[in-house]
C-alpha cells in the first residue's frame, strides 16, 4: 500500500509522512482509522519469541501458527495429542508444554483448577528461566481473574526475584505489563502505573519496541480509572503510534 493510498480519505499524504518519520503526534481517532485501514487486529498479545516444545521443527512451526493466530481449541487439541507428547525430550521442552497447554485451557474456558494444575507443572523445574516467570505471573494474573488474590503477593515476587541475574530477551518484556495488569485489575492504579512505567524504562533501556504499544495502551486505561484525563489522552496517543509503526497487536479485552 502506497501512502496515497493510506491516507486517501482519512488525512493528508505530508501528515502521514510526518507520522512515519516522528514529526508529528496525531490524535487517536486518526490513529485508530489509520490502523483499521491497515487491518491491524487489536486483540491479543503474543510472545516475541515462542519456546519449543520439540526437537521437529514441524511440531514447533505448527504451535507457532496456532499461537500467534489465537486458535486456542485447536492448539489445544494439538497439545493433547499422543504424537506432540510423544516428542517432548527434554525438561525445557515439557516447561513449554504445561505452558501452552495453560493457555489454550484458559482461553477456551476450561476448569480453573486444570489451568492452574498446568501452570503448576510449568514452573515446578529448577532454576528462574524466563518462561518460568511467565508462568508464575500468568498463574498470578488466573487467579485475580477469578477472584482468588491471597497468593498473588508470593507469585509476583516469585515472578521478579533477581531480575538482573538472567540474560535479556524480549519475552521478559511481558513480566512488568503483566504484573500492571494484575493490580489493575486490583483496582490498585498507582501501583499499576508504577510498573507500567518501570516496564517501558526496562523495554527502552534494551533499544526494543516489543510490548510498548501495549503498555501505552493500559497506561491510557489506568489514567482513565484515576480520572487523569491529560496523561490517558498522551498514553492512548503513544500506544496508537506503537501500534502502527510496529504493527504489534495491542490487548484490549479488559
Amino acid at each position: 500500500m502506497t501512502q496515497k493510498q493510506l491516507a486517501n480519505g482519512i488525512c493528508s499524504q505530508s501528515m502521514l509522512s510526518a507520522i512515519e518519520n516522528g514529526t508529528y503526534t496525531p490524535n487517536a481517532t486518526l490513529l485508530i482509522r489509520l490502523c483499521q485501514r491497515l487491518d491491524i487486529s487489536l486483540q491479543e498479545i503474543s510472545l516475541a519469541v515462542d519456546y519449543d516444545i520439540s526437537d521437529d521443527s514441524n511440531y514447533n512451526q505448527t504451535l507457532v501458527a496456532l499461537c500467534n493466530q489465537h486458535r486456542y481449541a485447536e492448539l489445544r487439541e494439538f497439545l493433547q495429542q499422543p504424537a506432540t507428547l510423544d516428542l517432548i525430550q527434554n525438561d525445557e521442552q515439557t516447561q513449554a508444554y504445561y505452558y501452552y497447554l495453560a493457555i489454550a485451557l484458559f482461553n477456551t474456558q476450561a476448569q480453573l483448577s486444570e489451568v492452574q494444575k498446568n501452570l503448576k507443572l510449568a514452573i515446578a523445574s529448577d532454576g528462574i528461566t524466563s518462561l518460568k516467570r511467565l508462568s508464575l505471573v500468568s498463574l498470578a494474573l488466573v487467579k485475580v481473574v477469578h477472584g482468588e488474590v491471597k497468593e498473588i503477593p508470593q507469585l509476583i515476587s516469585q515472578a521478579t526475584e533477581k531480575w538482573q541475574t538472567l540474560p535479556y530477551e524480549e519475552n521478559l518484556n511481558i513480566i512488568y505489563y503483566l504484573v500492571a495488569m494484575i493490580h489493575y485489575k486490583l483496582g490498585d492504579y498507582p501501583t499499576a502505573s508504577r510498573w507500567i512505567n518501570e516496564g517501558i524504562a526496562f523495554v527502552t533501556s534494551h533499544n526494543s519496541h516489543y510490548m510498548l504499544a501495549n503498555y501505552y495502551y493500559l497506561l491510557a486505561k489506568v489514567a482513565h480509572q484515576s480520572q487523569v484525563r491529560d496523561k490517558e489522552d498522551v498514553a492512548q496517543q503513544r500506544s496508537q503510534i506503537f501500534t502502527e509503526l510496529f504493527a504489534e497487536k495491542v490487548y484490549d479485552d479488559f
